[in-house]
């Protein structure tokens, strides 16, 4: 998915005069945030971390944010809405099997990381965040986030999968996998959105032969 940053933004009511710069200057912008924020959280991210990965002056970063604060808080805005259009596109909503729901919920991911490789990093490392600054900044936004998630995995029938089994334990085991994985081979340089999705679908093809056995069908 191509999302048109200028056009998505004056939709979001986002910063105005930030969408006027350049595509490619504003993807860099972007992308320093969420790899700084990613990588050193909150509380240890520095404005001037990110100016220098952007290759900017910091009186640029300030004309457009006014503060570290304000940088977090847009770039989270930012993710939340980027990624709940890719889950719209990615995500079949008459798709009921859990496990084909999450590896289209991995391709939505996979597709954002292709333009934004920090982001889906960026927000779980958001998940862990203690700053109460930071969580107060975002609070309302991380509920938009956790309920485009609630909403595509409640299509999921989970009685079809065998007995005895916790769907929503299932749910969660599959899901701490698949940010392992992207924890871990974030720390190899030659990192490729394409290859973490193949070895996360080829993880869940796997789960599911062991859960429900080579005649389950969805």
């Amino acid at each position: 998915m191509s999302v048109d940053t200028v056009k998505y933004g004056e939709q979001a009511g986002m910063n105005g005069k930030f969408f006027d710069l350049k595509k490619e200057k504003q993807d860099r912008m972007i992308n320093a945030a969420l790899k700084i924020f990613a990588q050193r959280g909150y509380r240890h991210a520095s404005t001037d971390d990110i100016v220098r990965e952007a290759a900017i002056s910091k009186g640029l970063l300030f004309h457009y944010f006014e503060s570290k604060l304000g940088v977090y808080s847009f770039i989270y805005d930012y993710s939340v809405r980027y990624m709940i259009l890719e889950f719209k596109t990615a995500v079949d909503p008459s798709e009921k099997d859990l496990f084909e729901v999450m590896k289209q919920i991995q391709r939505a991911r996979m597709n954002a990381m292709r333009g934004y490789p920090y982001m889906q990093q960026f927000l779980n490392r958001s998940m862990s965040e203690d700053v109460s600054e930071a969580l107060l900044s975002v609070e309302d936004k991380r509920c938009a986030l956790e309920e485009a998630a609630e909403a595509i995995y409640s299509q999921v029938d989970y009685t079809a999968l065998p007995a005895g089994i916790d769907g929503q334990k299932l749910r969660k085991m599959l899901d701490f996998t698949a940010k392992g994985l992207m924890s871990e081979r974030f720390q190899d340089a030659s990192f490729q959105p394409e290859m973490l999705y193949s070895e996360i679908c080829g993880y869940l093809d796997m789960m599911k032969k062991i859960v429900c056995g080579p005649t389950y069908s969805s």
